[in-house]
């Protein structure tokens, strides 16, 4: 949808992610990633993801049947 890496490489799939409190902590680790090989990278994503099911395959659904209709 929007021009970036994304788009560009076709990735259609989260198969791994982290979340931070501190976004310099998040930065820090994402360069601490990129700094990786792709094997390593793959280790990771499959320790935590072994068949890498798409992690936000659900996302929308969850957040429609959290989020109460509102009233009319």
């Amino acid at each position: 949808m929007i021009d970036g890496f994304s788009k560009q490489y076709q990735c259609h799939r989260l198969v791994y992610f982290e979340s931070f409190d501190d976004v310099r902590n998040a930065i820090d680790r994402e360069k601490q990633l990129k700094r990786w090989n792709r094997a390593k990278k793959v280790f990771l994503i499959e320790r935590g993801n072994p068949t890498w099911e798409d992690l936000s395959a659900e996302w929308g659904q969850l957040i429609e049947k959290q989020v109460p209709p509102l009233a009319s």
